[in-house]
């Protein structure tokens, strides 16, 4: 069998639908599969595929690829998931403050990656706001990263972030420094939420408003793509919220 065809049979793509929404992001499968065979090189330990300035390594298996891809850092990333909380990590707020992340202790967490000018704005900051407004009286809160690294649809400054979500969308839960999800300067407090998951592609973060669920303890419980919206995760909160 081809390695291209081993390969579409094991990788999930977004229905087409959903492809209207970031057209830049969401290639076809053939453009993906054309893309990996011709930049895989058998017996190479370094190989990979490039794609929108993301970069998948493949292990050597001596020109021999299993049909599902062995992940040795599995083991190591999951050992140190268990290690950590959301709770050891600072970041600085949207006008440069160190917020410890412990001051959210005992709190259910639904921690995303925002934009300003994507697809997906509207509707998830509505909605984001609806679910923020229902739960926090009963300890939940909601974490806003924004984040450029996609279709360069968070271009603002801070104070203009900050008053595009405040002003537009009346947002009350906390907004954060803008940061990298991504790449060689991903923030630290991502590089967690990443190793305590997987996502299509591995660990990559995939679009703007990809979400993470932290449970009060400051574990990861769940990982929803961007096209997720808030109000369909309504119930996972009320769970954690319960127990």
């Amino acid at each position: 069998m081809a390695f291209s065809t081993m390969l579409s049979s094991h990788l999930t793509f977004l229905p087409f639908s959903d492809a209207k929404i970031c057209p830049k992001f969401y290639p076809s499968p053939s453009i993906i599969l054309h893309s990996i065979s011709r930049k895989i090189q058998f017996g190479s330990s370094n190989s990979s595929f490039l794609h929108n300035g993301f970069s998948l390594n493949m292990p050597n298996f001596n020109g021999f690829f299993p049909v599902k891809p062995m992940n040795f850092s599995a083991g190591v990333s999951a050992r140190a998931a268990t290690e950590k909380t959301v709770h050891d990590y600072t970041v600085k707020d949207i006008d440069g403050k160190d917020v410890p992340l412990s001051n959210f202790k005992g709190k259910v967490l639904l921690i995303v990656n925002v934009a300003s000018k994507c697809g997906l704005t509207s509707s998830n900051y509505t909605e984001l706001s609806h679910v923020y407004e229902k739960y926090k009286p009963q300890g939940f809160e909601i974490l806003a990263f924004p984040c450029n690294q996609f279709g360069g649809q968070e271009p603002g400054s801070n104070p203009e972030i900050k008053n595009f979500a405040c002003t537009r969308f009346k947002a009350e839960f906390p907004i954060f420094d803008k940061v990298d999800v991504n790449g060689p300067n991903t923030a630290p407090v991502y590089q967690f939420l990443k190793s305590s998951t997987d996502g299509f592609l591995g660990d990559l973060i995939k679009w703007n408003f990809e979400k993470f669920l932290v449970d009060k303890n400051g574990k990861v419980v769940e990982r929803y793509p961007p096209t997720t919206s808030p109000l369909q995760i309504e119930k996972d909160i009320q769970k954690l919220l319960a127990a």
